[in-house]
């Protein structure tokens, strides 16, 4: 049965339905409905002594970054208060705003415990004046604090950088800044030689970028900054192909050797503004006698010698080839 069929069997009986219903009657029930609901919610607002129990997030700020908390510090409070009911569905509405301890305050003070008359009025911060505040728990919070120990680290990445196809990293890629403090136990920072950032793969830079990594978290170690930015130097590239001679040294005076080929590809990549100024002489693949004489299979690899500092990723094409030796026929 398709789509129109069932439409047309079920939707006649569908509105016949909905045409019986007492609209009348249902839409005087809801009206009533809702004038209960706003005559019970103004007899809440006017009723005194109603009570709440909440729980308050707490967020510790200023917290110096060479010291480190003796006690774990709670991450919430829970409050029993009673107020008018206005003021109890007003605490419902921000229970979810955190109360805010600046911990740089308290150790200048040298308050090492939040307690008492200053635990109390920090809390009623939070609250109207006319709430009273039945009780609360932690009863108290230890802010003691013990010295770190800090270390200035270099910063390593652990990742990878990949670049789309015309582009290559043209340099290092640097840090903004290039050290970070690590704070900890004397013990735990003699065994940390760098601060690695966390594995993380860049993929198909297409130009010169700066982006933020986070340093590892190690156990005990709090590092400051705990995230940099990597500086990526990206350019443009071309390739290009050069023959190149391969010739020998150090042979001996009554022997000549010949290469089969005797000259090899090599294969480079370059930025534009480089391209013009390379040459093929800028190149040489030169091979010591005393390296391969013995190569009982006649063969001898190929690397480059000489080459210029601009290039990067240099291939030789190819990677070996084969040798004979010759006397040199006295005149």
């Amino acid at each position: 049965m398709d789509l129109k069929a069932i439409y047309q069997k079920w939707f006649p009986k569908a509105a016949d339905s909905f045409s019986t219903l007492p609209w009348k009657n249902i839409l005087f029930f809801f009206f009533f409905l809702v004038m209960a609901f706003i005559f019970w919610l103004m007899l809440f607002f006017q009723k005194e002594n109603v009570d709440g129990t909440y729980r308050i997030p707490l967020k510790y700020t200023h917290i110096p970054e060479d010291v480190v908390f003796d006690h774990p510090l709670p991450q919430s409070i829970e409050i029993s208060v009673a107020d008018r009911g206005s003021e109890i569905f007003r605490l419902d509405i921000k229970k979810r705003d955190s109360l805010e301890i600046n911990v740089a305050e308290f150790i200048e003070r040298g308050t090492p415990v939040l307690q008492g008359d200053q635990y109390s009025q920090l809390i009623r911060s939070r609250l109207a004046p006319s709430t009273y505040v039945r009780g609360y728990y932690p009863m108290n919070i230890s802010l003691a604090t013990s010295k770190l120990e800090s270390k200035e680290l270099k910063v390593v990445f652990d990742g990878e950088i990949t670049t789309s196809r015309a582009n290559l990293v043209a340099d290092s890629a640097t840090f903004i800044p290039e050290v970070v403090t690590a704070y900890g136990s004397r013990q735990t920072l003699d065994q940390l030689e760098a601060a690695v950032t966390e594995y993380t793969l860049f993929k198909n830079l297409k130009a010169t970028s700066q982006l933020s990594v986070t340093i590892n978290r190690v156990e005990g170690v709090r590092f400051s900054p705990a995230q940099v930015e990597i500086f990526i130097p990206i350019e443009e590239y071309t390739e290009r192909t050069f023959e190149v001679p391969i010739t020998a040294t150090r042979l001996p005076g009554n022997l000549d050797v010949k290469f089969f080929p005797s000259r090899a590809n090599v294969t480079f990549s370059v930025t534009l503004e480089e391209y013009r100024k390379i040459a093929p002489e800028d190149f040489e693949i030169v091979l010591d006698y005393r390296e391969f004489h013995d190569n009982e299979d006649g063969r001898v690899s190929l690397e480059l010698t000489r080459l210029p500092s601009s290039i990067v990723n240099p291939r030789v094409s190819p990677t070996s080839v084969e040798f004979l030796f010759e006397n040199k026929t006295s005149k």
